[in-house]
């Protein structure tokens, strides 16, 4: 039966997800050089339009419908030519067309994560190649694994609303991208902290459809995500806030907004699972872990721009363990029994399935970023990599006063 009230709900929370890929875009932009802003952001823009074709001819379908081995769907939905507005999605009355919506949006982000790795590296493109490729035999597979009835499901795996699905897939993913293009020549700073305030606020306002959208229905459940979102963010931003200070001597703008996306990718998996204290709890420990595999990062001298594995994958791994630790049938009878109730076996499915995904998504993409090189360069050349907005794009983000040679024009006095 249709359920107004459901439907309303999902059509904001999907609006909301839509709203986190341009607010990626900006978090992302502000973090890169002022030459290469527009190549960073056209990226995430650009899989919202690739994305929404794929997921409409081929997506969708190979995610939820039917089943093939557990690891894909079937083709039964392909080109969507089966939909109709009257197809509801029983569980939450809610219409069909709106799941598929819904879903798109996180088929939408996912890549994107991942380009904040390899900035100012890749042409555009291998981008374009790759965004296709990968989302055919990473994200795809793994949401119907996941969330469309697939071989984890079955398992009993859980990941509630994408640390496995999005974050773990993209974090590893930019890990292997980063080991294959190699180290940047020319590095830049942040050349837009505002920029990255705005898009940290659109993404943790987005976060919240993110995640308590992903019960798909308005109830107990969408409520204790919503603030165990907040809660797990807002403790990861003074947690990093506060190791940064003490590290660095000097509190950090980028840090604090930095540990609140820590926060938010490490509490997805887990978000509609877990009793309150262990949001907070989760919050704490994902500022201090993440906070330190970026300084692993750095000291191995991984050229993961942007911090994606540091904090995405990082995030999204060990969120997906907390959950096979603190997850309660008491709070979600659809969860699992955590290790601290004496559980072994749900932690024991949620470490396989994660290490699983890490190592899959590295290897997949290593591989796929090689034969895309067979087909055209993934990367620039060294002469284009230090102004990629004008040699890729032919424009730029911003008018210099040395830009051509030329300054803006004053108006005239009146």
């Amino acid at each position: 039966m249709f359920n107004g009230a459901n439907t309303g709900f999902m059509l904001l929370a999907t609006s909301l997800v839509m709203l986190m890929t341009p607010g990626l875009a900006f978090f992302y932009g502000g973090l890169v050089g002022r030459s290469s802003t527009l190549t960073i952001m056209i990226q995430s823009f650009a899989s919202m339009g690739i994305t929404t074709v794929l997921w409409w001819l081929v997506g969708y379908s190979l995610c939820f419908s039917g089943d093939s081995g557990g690891i894909y769907g079937n083709f039964d939905l392909a080109f969507l030519r089966t939909v109709g507005p009257q197809d509801l999605y029983a569980p939450s009355g809610i219409p069909l067309v709106v799941l598929i919506a819904y879903q798109m949006m996180f088929a939408i982000i996912t890549p994107a994560l991942i380009t904040g790795a390899f900035t100012n590296r890749v042409s555009f493109k291998a981008y374009l190649i790759f965004l296709v490729g990968w989302q055919l035999f990473v994200y795809f597979p793994f949401v119907h694994m996941v969330w469309g009835g697939g071989m984890l499901a079955d398992w009993g795996v859980r990941d509630f609303a994408g640390g496995l699905v999005v974050h773990i897939s993209a974090g590893f993913a930019a890990l292997a991208s980063v080991l294959y293009v190699g180290r940047r020549r020319f590095k830049d700073s942040p050349h837009n902290i505002p920029f990255i305030a705005l898009g940290t606020a659109l993404l943790w306002f987005g976060w919240y459809g993110f995640n308590a959208g992903s019960e798909l229905k308005v109830d107990n459940i969408t409520s204790l995500a919503f603030l165990n979102t907040d809660l797990a963010a807002s403790f990861a931003a003074v947690t990093w806030l506060c190791i940064e200070w003490w590290h660095k001597k000097k509190p950090h703008f980028v840090g604090l907004l930095t540990g609140a996306v820590a926060g938010l990718a490490t509490v997805t998996p887990a978000a509609g699972y877990i009793p309150i204290w262990a949001a907070v709890a989760i919050g704490i420990v994902s500022g201090v872990v993440c906070y330190f595999a970026v300084q692993l990062k750095n000291k191995l001298k991984w050229d993961d721009a942007l911090d994606v594995w540091g904090v995405h994958g990082v995030g999204g791994l060990l969120g997906i363990l907390l959950l096979g630790l603190f997850a309660s049938t008491k709070i979600n009878p659809d969860g699992g029994v955590g290790l601290i109730h004496g559980a072994w076996s749900f932690f024991g499915k949620q470490a396989a399935a994660g290490f699983g995904a890490a190592a899959y998504a590295f290897g997949f993409t290593y591989l796929f970023l090689a034969a895309i090189n067979l087909i055209t360069p993934v990367r620039v050349s060294g002469a284009h990599e230090i102004g990629l907005d004008e040699a890729m794009h032919g424009e730029s983000a911003y008018l210099l006063d040395d830009d051509n040679g030329s300054a803006p024009v004053p108006a005239p006095a009146t």
